[in-house]
């Protein structure tokens, strides 16, 4: 979960950064920083469903 997490933030990040007219660099940082948020994220939440389960 922690996984499909960080690669639907790197989508939205890459998106994010191409929209704004950001340059290469700018759309890897981008796709990188929401990535780590999203997996982040998507691991906290699985432990969560795990812990309540």
């Amino acid at each position: 979960m922690a996984i499909a997490g960080a690669l639907v933030g790197a989508v939205w990040g890459g998106v994010l950064a191409r929209c704004r007219n950001g340059n290469s660099l700018d759309i890897l940082q981008y796709a990188a920083g929401y990535a780590i948020a999203f997996g982040l994220m998507a691991f906290f939440l699985s432990i969560a469903v795990v812990r309540l389960m």
